[in-house]
């Protein structure tokens, strides 16, 4: 099973403070140990809210509200990694995507990469990436399967080289949260109301149970400190890779 694990923005991330060596340190030892067992699929990083958009598409209208943003309904139903020319391109390809599912809100954030964190130069001509979050209604959270229309888009992206990855998630009632709460750490199963916690980044892993997405969470908790972390069980992805596979 495929898993999403997530963790959200503190204040340090929203100040576009760099984070402590040991982080990048502990975090990279994680990720490269999750790599060589096979855990560790995929995974990237977000900054700071100021540099995010959201979208919020009602009755046919588009509202951009650029950021930086404070959390309201943070409950994903999905994600898209997509390249794109600029902040601009990505807006297009969300409403492309808005426009297979109908009302909603899509959150679009510029991926962290490593030349930005100072472990290595910034390769000549580097695509931008941005990371799309499709957020839950209660249609999603009751279990109403993802649109067709949906998956021609990515699908389409997917083949034109746009789209890297992407994932939709099972309702909340299949995930966990672990969080402090006085001092101490403990998780809560779902389901959730709306999280007001912004998405700071996720990694994708495959594992047998979803108590072992967790172990693995608490793991990465540890490396983060206080953030909030929650395991969502991802119910189908699509990728350019994949798509050839399947042919």
């Amino acid at each position: 099973m495929r898993f999403m694990v997530m963790h959200k923005v503190d204040a340090l991330m929203e100040a576009e403070g760099p984070p402590p060596a040991r982080i990048i340190q502990e975090m990279g030892e994680l990720v490269q140990s999750g790599l060589k067992s096979g855990v560790f699929k995929d995974g990237a990083g977000l900054h700071a809210s100021k540099r995010r958009v959201r979208l919020v598409f009602e009755a046919g209208r588009r509202t951009v509200t650029p950021g930086p943003l404070e959390g309201r309904n943070e409950l994903l139903a999905g994600f898209a990694m997509i390249r794109a020319d600029s902040m601009d391109h990505a807006i297009e390809i969300a409403t492309r995507l808005a426009g297979a599912i109908g009302d909603g809100e899509i959150e679009i954030g510029p991926v962290v990469e490593p030349w930005d964190l100072g472990v290595m130069e910034r390769p000549a001509r580097a695509p931008q990436r941005f990371l799309l979050l499709r957020k839950a209604d209660p249609g999603f959270e009751a279990g109403a399967a993802q649109p067709a229309a949906l998956t021609r888009v990515l699908e389409e992206l997917a083949q034109g080289g746009v789209l890297q990855t992407a994932a939709t998630l099972a309702p909340s009632a299949t995930g966990a949260r672990y969080r402090k709460t006085a001092g101490k750490r403990a998780w809560t199963d779902g389901p959730f109301t709306e999280s007001k916690e912004l998405v700071a980044g996720f990694s994708i892993l495959e594992v047998p149970t979803l108590a072992d997405a967790r172990a693995w969470a608490e793991a990465y908790a540890d490396v983060l400190g206080d953030n909030e972390v929650d395991v969502r069980a991802v119910a189908a992805t699509t990728s350019p890779s994949a798509m050839m596979n399947a042919t």
